[in-house]
């Protein structure tokens, strides 16, 4: 079976298993989108969704974070992993949306890549989900998979996605980002399955035996 087959296979079940995709972190605008997806590095979407709840009505463009200053913002997220880290980066990063772009989120990779706290992860996943532009976010989950699943060697996250763009349709990008998400999460996860048990990998490999062994991100 080659990749453009199992694209169908996966396309298929994920499509009937989640045929409306919830997003993982909530946010109010694209800026709140940013700062969601920023804080989410070494940490729970579930945990980050617990403290933006408390912050976003009050503070949610980059002008009140600046106000706010590094010291507020570190009390504000203090319950979530590197916070202190995390809390530099959100104000530089806002300070120079307030300054050079006046207070708006930017609309290219370059720019986005440039900003304080700010990978290409990050970026691909404002451009989806912030702008609507076609972007395939390999995140921990979607690297595990795309290598049980036999669609990349699992050399590097940028390889996973180079892999992944090539397999899959770009108008079908956004939404399979996040239903392979979703899928690693509650069916094909790190300490289960192994690509031996769940629906996809026994469609894609039905004769496959042992354990597969996948590196990590």
């Amino acid at each position: 079976m080659n990749n453009k087959e199992k694209a169908k296979i996966i396309s298929r079940i994920l499509n009937k298993t989640y045929p409306k995709i919830p997003i993982p972190l909530n946010y109010k605008n694209t800026f709140t989108l940013l700062v969601s997806v920023l804080l989410s590095a070494q940490c729970t979407d579930v945990n980050v969704n617990n403290v933006t709840k408390d912050i976003y009505p009050k503070y949610n463009k980059p002008e009140h974070f600046v106000k706010l200053g590094r010291k507020k913002i570190e009390r504000l997220i203090k319950r979530i992993g590197i916070f202190r880290v995390k809390a530099k980066s959100l104000f530089y990063l806002s300070k120079t949306l307030v300054e050079k772009y006046r207070g708006k989120v930017p609309r290219t990779y370059d720019e986005l890549e440039q900003l304080p706290g700010v990978g290409h992860k990050t970026a691909s996943v404002v451009m989806s989900q912030g702008f609507g532009f076609p972007a395939f976010p390999v995140d921990t989950h979607i690297h595990r998979l795309a290598q049980r699943w036999g669609l990349t060697s699992g050399k590097n996250v940028i390889q996973t996605e180079k892999d992944l763009k090539n397999i899959f349709q770009k108008k079908y990008w956004n939404k399979l980002h996040l239903q392979i998400i979703w899928y690693g999460r509650e069916y094909c996860k790190a300490r289960d399955c192994f690509g031996i048990t769940c629906k996809i990998c026994k469609s894609c490999y039905p004769n496959r035996k042992k354990p597969i062994k996948t590196k990590k991100a």
